[in-house]
């Protein structure tokens, strides 16, 4: 159950994230805030998100990833908690990102990635990546497991 939360937890970081960058924020900061806030700070958790999205933005123009990585994770974590302490909220965030999918798809993707490789000695290079092609779009997407 707890890996089934903090997995949510962390689709749902990466994608609000993704988004405080991009034109869309403005249409999904208050939905996010009134998830979060439960209620009752919505104002406050909205007055976080923007000094987030400053943050992330500034980051980002900066080429500081490890502090964009550092407000994905802030994020993350606090949806996690939001999950853990009130389990209706999981189904209202898959909600939430089931209807923000379409918005993520239709502009540019944006990922927040941080990998790191301790240890070992590596004679090639190491690539990390959610998928890897040469252009051609596929007609059909493969999941792991569809051969």
């Amino acid at each position: 159950m707890e890996a089934e939360l903090t997995a949510l937890a962390a689709s749902g970081a990466t994608t609000f994230v993704g988004l405080m960058a991009t034109e869309a924020w403005t249409q999904v900061r208050g939905r996010v805030a009134r998830f979060l806030g439960r209620g009752e700070d919505d104002e406050t958790i909205d007055a976080e998100l923007e000094e987030s999205r400053e943050e992330l933005i500034a980051a980002r123009r900066n080429g500081d990833e490890d502090g964009a990585a550092d407000v994905a994770a802030e994020w993350r974590i606090r949806i996690r908690r939001a999950l853990r302490d009130n389990p209706e909220a999981k189904q209202e965030l898959r909600a939430i990102l089931d209807d923000l999918a379409p918005q993520h798809d239709a502009g540019p993707t944006v990922a927040i990635n941080h990998n790191t490789i301790h240890g070992g000695h590596y004679n090639a290079p190491v690539i990390m990546a959610q998928w890897v092609n040469d252009g051609v779009t596929p007609t059909s997407r493969r999941g792991p497991g569809n051969a």
